[in-house]
């Protein structure tokens, strides 16, 4: 039978089971996922969500009828336990085998696990809708919450324990927070943005042991440091999940490895979002991106790519995170090595700073300048070569600047 699988129903599967029937597919299309829910969004679940400001119906993608409108079958609750490639056939839990045409997979990641937080009531995790209840609950004016990983995740549920009154003690392997995306100049920034809201932010800690003691949740680190807590919150980071990919003979490293056409390893199989390892077709070598953004892009670009529209991926990684009513965004691929130049104020969380590695633009990183951020994320891809001091300058209108770019890539 003529259909189309896609395996995963977050944002990259749900946007690519949406695209390949706007984009003419007529075969039937099947959507399926672990999770019990509807696609939904996941970037407010740690934030509004969390805080009990947004309620988890508002975070749905789409009207719950617009799957059926769509024809498209959607399968929640249900997992894909292997793929056989050759006869292209996929089975699922519960025994049913269904036979495809195409096939993506775009099954996401876990939260990284660590280890000594095994089993210990009062330790969480934050990842997908279902965790978010327990940990909710836990939230209290007052209450002790500790977070070990100071990334995005951690950040902002620092930040939502902050506005329920908890008291919250963060915890960073790294000498800075968000490390994984802004340098230290930036990131300090950060640091202070929460100890200012009262977090006891400590980083550079090799936390070796965790234990419920009568007093409450125990955390030590390697120099013999202790911090006790209500509630423990681990996020250190995401893995990829490649165990369906691995089983059916996909190759697999750090991530589902694929071309910049999203097609994996087997022909006809393809592999979008959180998962998929792709070529950085602007700046050469590899990539595996976690971010909102891309992983919905990536989805719809897989979608076409499948059905013959083979256009290599070249959109520039883009994400956002709002913390104390302060609004991040980050385009591009900035690192602590690149060559910074800052527009506005570091001090008054008023800047946009700009990223050049060898004379290229290659990324930008602005607080409460989204405009400018948007501005940027063009010129990275239509004009890398931009005068870096004409970006720095504040006098330059960077809305124009890349508008114009924009214009003479398409002439």
């Amino acid at each position: 039978m003529s259909r189309a699988i896609v395996v995963g129903t977050g944002i990259a599967g749900a946007t690519a089971a949406l695209t390949l029937r706007s984009t003419g597919y007529e075969g039937p299309i099947v959507l399926i996922g672990e999770e019990p829910d509807e696609p939904y969004r996941k970037p407010p679940l740690s934030k509004d969500v969390l805080r009990g400001t947004m309620p988890f119906e508002r975070t749905r993608l789409r009207a719950p009828d617009t799957w059926e409108k769509q024809d498209i079958e959607l399968r929640t609750g249900e997992r894909v336990t292997d793929v056989d490639v050759l006869a292209r056939k996929l089975a699922l839990d519960g025994g049913e085998r269904l036979d495809y045409e195409l096939l993506l997979l775009a099954t996401g990641g876990s939260p990284r696990p660590l280890p000594i937080a095994d089993g210990l009531d009062g330790v969480h995790m934050l990842r997908s809708a279902s965790d978010v209840p327990a940990l909710r609950d836990r939230l209290n004016d007052g209450s002790r919450v500790l977070v070990i990983g100071a990334g995005l995740i951690g950040a902002e549920v620092a930040a939502t324990a902050r506005s329920r009154g908890c008291d919250v003690t963060m915890l960073e392997a790294e000498p800075t927070p968000l490390s994984r995306l802004l340098p230290p100049r930036i990131a300090r920034v950060y640091a202070e943005l929460h100890r200012s809201h009262g977090v006891e932010l400590h980083t550079g800690v090799d936390v070796v042991s965790l234990e419920r003691t009568a007093d409450g949740l125990v955390t030590r680190d390697a120099d013999g440091r202790d911090w006790t807590a209500d509630t423990v919150v681990v996020a250190i980071g995401m893995v990829p999940n490649t165990e369906l990919a691995e089983r059916a003979g996909i190759a697999v490293d750090n991530g589902i490895l694929v071309d910049e056409y999203f097609e994996t390893s087997v022909p006809g199989v393809y592999a979008a979002g959180d998962v998929a390892n792709q070529p950085n077709v602007l700046l050469g070598g590899r990539q595996r991106i976690e971010h909102w953004q891309s992983a919905q892009e990536q989805g719809a670009a897989a979608a076409r790519n499948m059905l013959g529209d083979r256009t290599p991926f070249s959109q520039v990684p883009w994400c956002w995170s709002d913390q104390y009513g302060v609004n991040l965004q980050v385009a591009g691929w900035p690192v602590v090595t690149d060559d910074v130049s800052i527009r506005g104020d570091l001090d008054a969380l008023n800047f946009t700073a700009v990223f050049h590695r060898d004379g290229r633009l290659v990324g930008a990183v602005g607080v409460n300048r989204a405009k400018e951020i948007r501005a940027l994320r063009k010129l990275i891809s239509t004009a890398p070569g931009a005068d870096p001091a004409l970006l720095a300058d504040e006098a330059t209108d960077l809305g124009t600047l890349a508008s114009s770019s924009v214009s003479t890539a398409l002439t």
